[in-house]
């Protein structure tokens, strides 16, 4: 059996919709507008082409109110046809970018965030700059393995955390020498890098290698990994982290562990984040 007749031969699963006999509907309802999203649901992943009667029998309509509505969305550039056989085309896409566009960045991630932390089975958190500091604008937690709670809103001082250096990492050079002539290093813990020249180094080599990782320089036996998510115009919009404790596991069981896996959450997120800005 060629492809082709697998594409259009199998048979349909999708029940057909009889709108005739639906329950009762408000006054304000419009029916050819549901008759409408019935056609473009219609098309799925099994048949991406289909024929005038094809779409009739799926959505329980007549061949000529089916062809009156493929003609109109064929104009709006949501389908196109062949002259026999329709398809979506990718303008149906806008539909889900106006979806998306409608989240903020912490909604956007935090699925990503769920399904990192379900897999790396270590607490993630995402958060922005303002100012000196990180803000936490996300979080899905294991368990606390900070003495300090951490919650939607808790801020920390960007230079002792990985995310924080992440996103001091992508500022331009001017702002970052305002930043590193301005703030306040406190010595956190014994291990807390609290010379600017020193910050500025690992600054760098955070730059370039394109993540940090941050070693009991918040609390003693806190371990961090964070990669920046960048937008549409490759600006930082945020950053995400996996923390764990220091006894769980050493800095080379981190990076090799849990980067991976690390970048590719972030990698997601900067995908959804790109569609909902189109």
């Amino acid at each position: 059996m060629s492809s082709h007749e697998e594409r259009y031969d199998v048979p349909r699963v999708t029940s057909t919709i009889d709108f005739d006999h639906l329950m009762p509907r408000e006054p304000y309802y419009v029916q050819s507008l549901e008759r409408g999203l019935a056609v473009i649901r219609a098309f799925d992943a099994h048949h991406r082409q289909l024929t005038l009667s094809d779409v009739a029998r799926t959505c329980g309509l007549t061949r000529a109110a089916a062809r009156r509505f493929l003609l109109t969305l064929t104009d709006l550039g949501y389908v196109r046809t062949d002259g026999r056989l329709f398809s979506l085309a990718p303008r149906v896409l806008d539909l889900g970018y106006s979806f998306l566009s409608s989240l903020s960045l912490p909604e956007v991630a935090e699925p990503h965030l769920e399904r990192l932390v379900a897999r790396v089975h270590e607490s993630s958190s995402l958060s922005v700059l303002d100012g000196d500091d990180v803000v936490y604008v996300a979080r899905v937690p294991t368990s606390r393995i900070m003495r300090v709670a951490i919650n939607v809103g808790t801020r920390f001082p960007a230079y002792a955390t990985s995310m924080g250096r992440v996103l001091l990492a992508a500022l331009p050079e001017s702002e970052l020498d305002a930043y590193l002539g301005k703030v306040k290093l406190e010595p956190l813990t014994d291990r807390t890098i609290a010379s600017p020249g020193e910050l500025r180094a690992e600054i760098a080599r955070v730059r370039e290698q394109g993540h940090a990782l941050v070693d009991q320089e918040l609390e003693e036996g806190l371990r961090a990994l964070a990669a920046p998510i960048r937008d549409r115009n490759g600006v930082a919009a945020g950053a995400v982290n996996v923390s764990i404790h220091a006894a769980r596991a050493t800095v080379e069981e981190i990076r090799e562990r849990l980067l991976p896996p690390l970048l590719e959450a972030a990698a997601a997120i900067e995908a959804d984040l790109r569609i909902g800005s189109r």
